[in-house]
């Protein structure tokens, strides 16, 4: 891999981590019109961490007042309205991490295919739309209970199935729950964080045993348009919605399915 390449498949990720489009059919489509295979599992990380660089960047306010309040309720300072977001954050992180260690190979290997991330793209896109076309929520992430956690969490479990988009998915539940279009995004947003972490600590272990593949290189220039794309992509996608909502990334989903299944029925 070179750095140009590294720059362009670092892009499409840091494009399409956080819109509900799902950045995996991207990547596989890039493939598809390059004919380039996919990268190895360390640039994969490198491009997850630099996601996650951003995210953490964009919300550390939030991050820094919910840890701090967390912290500060486990010994006893009493609960406030952002340690129990903080809660709500790793309960809704708890059903994905199960099954997604429960059923990683089966992702990965049995359910990536061109086909399974059509279905999905459309499938989930239309849900997505039916949520969003209903819309008429109130809530904020801070209304958030036990139970809206554990359903959002158990949505964001979807996301194993290639396609489906975890802030799709998440933002579909979420919508459906009541939520504004903002605070359910900022809500998959926040989520993201514990998930991408645990995913890339996984990687690292898997890294340490089977070495790295890419050159320094392409490691660099990957994370930093990982960082800069991701957090641009955030910013702008938080704006976007609160003035046009959600029809436009369902649209989008439905036509990038059929030009997933086309490939599919063509090969």
């Amino acid at each position: 891999m070179d750095a140009v390449q590294a720059a362009l498949i670092a892009l499409v990720q840091g494009l399409t981590e956080f819109l509900p489009v799902s950045s995996q059919a991207h990547l596989v489509l890039y493939s598809l019109f390059t004919g380039q295979t996919y990268q190895g599992l360390d640039f994969d990380i490198i491009l997850h961490f630099g996601s996650l660089v951003a995210v953490v960047a964009y919300f550390r306010r939030e991050l820094l007042a919910m840890a701090g309040d967390w912290l500060g309720a486990l010994v006893g300072q009493g609960q406030t309205a952002d340690s129990r977001l903080a809660w709500l954050i790793i309960i809704a992180t708890i059903p994905a991490g199960i099954l997604g260690l429960l059923l990683k190979d089966l992702a990965e290997v049995a359910l990536r295919s061109p086909l399974v991330m059509a279905l999905a793209l459309i499938g989930f896109g239309l849900v997505l739309g039916w949520a969003d076309w209903r819309h008429r929520g109130q809530r904020d992430e801070y209304s958030l209970g036990v139970r809206d956690a554990v359903i959002i969490g158990l949505a964001q479990a979807l996301a194993l199935i290639p396609g489906t988009s975890r802030s799709g998915i998440t933002i579909t539940a979420a919508l459906f729950l009541g939520m504004t279009r903002e605070a359910a995004a900022r809500f998959s947003f926040l989520l993201s964080v514990p998930i991408i972490a645990a995913a890339g600590l996984l990687g690292i272990v898997d890294i340490a045993q089977e070495g790295v593949e890419t050159g320094p290189l392409p490691l660099l220039v990957g994370f930093s348009i990982a960082v800069i794309s991701t957090y641009a992509c955030i910013h702008y996608f938080l704006a976007f919605i609160r003035r046009i909502g959600m029809q436009p990334f369902v649209a989008y989903r439905i036509i990038l399915g059929l030009v997933l299944l086309l490939f599919f029925l063509r090969s």
